[in-house]
């Protein structure tokens, strides 16, 4: 009987909704290999990992899931790893690369369930297979473009109205997960108006310096860590911001936001 793993993986509630989720994929895997006849030795998962951070020096993936599996393919006696689609194991080249390499070095394949005729090595040199594999490539890095452009156009026009347009938010601010208005967060929010009142006060001052004073004064990061300078330059370079102005990729409007110091402070 051949043996394979299994892998699945979810980074986003909306793959949930659409019927993507780790137990979905691991239900279709399991048939899948129920109706080939092959022996799912185990079923290697991701959850909530948006992507994969490559070490280029390294060349590494940092993937708890996927690293398992290919630290266990040596000696695995594994012909195949099953997956629901090839996005789930990569969605750039160069994690494609690295996720082949190591799949060629082991002799295994991919199986997925989506594109039968998806094999990473096309023994039959079949043109078709070759054509239909490259095609279906190509049509999955259109479809993530059109996404980001669409996603980018939707935070230029929020931004152009001075509204928030997603990612962390400063210190001194916070956000409803999946909310799209800031407000101002109680806890913080003092660390931010003493940085500006420090450097009001004494101009002269080192960025490390004042953090040690932030330091002293008993403040803390948005992590609840110690300042360090860079976390100081931060803030400061968000003056305008903190006056109540909102920029984003070159595009400056008067803020949806509470302003947290006085706008003539930014002056």
């Amino acid at each position: 009987m051949i043996q394979v793993f299994g892998y699945v993986r979810v980074s986003t509630a909306n793959q949930v909704k659409e019927g993507s989720g780790l137990e979905e994929q691991r239900s279709q895997i399991t048939s899948y290999c129920q109706e080939k006849g092959f022996h799912l030795r185990t079923i290697y998962e991701d959850a909530g990992i948006s992507g994969a951070k490559v070490d280029e020096d390294d060349l590494t993936i940092d993937r708890p899931g996927i690293q398992d599996f290919l630290a266990d393919l040596k000696e695995s006696g594994v012909k195949y790893v099953v997956v629901l689609t090839t996005s789930r194991l990569w969605r750039s080249d160069f994690v494609k690369v690295l996720i082949q390499r190591e799949f060629k070095k082991h002799d295994v394949d991919i199986r997925a369930i989506d594109r039968p005729t998806y094999s990473i090595y096309n023994h039959d040199h079949d043109p078709s297979a070759f054509l239909v594999n490259g095609m279906m490539e190509l049509l999955d890095q259109y479809e993530r473009l059109e996404i980001t452009l669409k996603l980018r156009r939707g935070r230029h026009r929020k931004a152009s109205k001075g509204g928030y347009s997603g990612g962390r938010p400063a210190i001194g601010y916070t956000v409803q997960r999946g909310g799209k208005v800031l407000s101002i967060d109680q806890e913080k929010v003092e660390a931010v108006r003493r940085t500006f009142e420090l450097r009001r006060q004494h101009p002269a001052w080192s960025l490390q310096r004042l953090a040690d004073q932030l330091n002293r004064d008993g403040f803390t990061t948005a992590q609840g860590n110690h300042f360090k300078r860079m976390q100081v330059k931060r803030i400061l370079d968000r003056i305008d911001f903190y006056a109540g102005r909102y920029q984003y990729a070159g595009i400056q409007a008067r803020g949806q936001h509470q302003a947290i110091i006085p706008c003539q402070a930014a002056s």
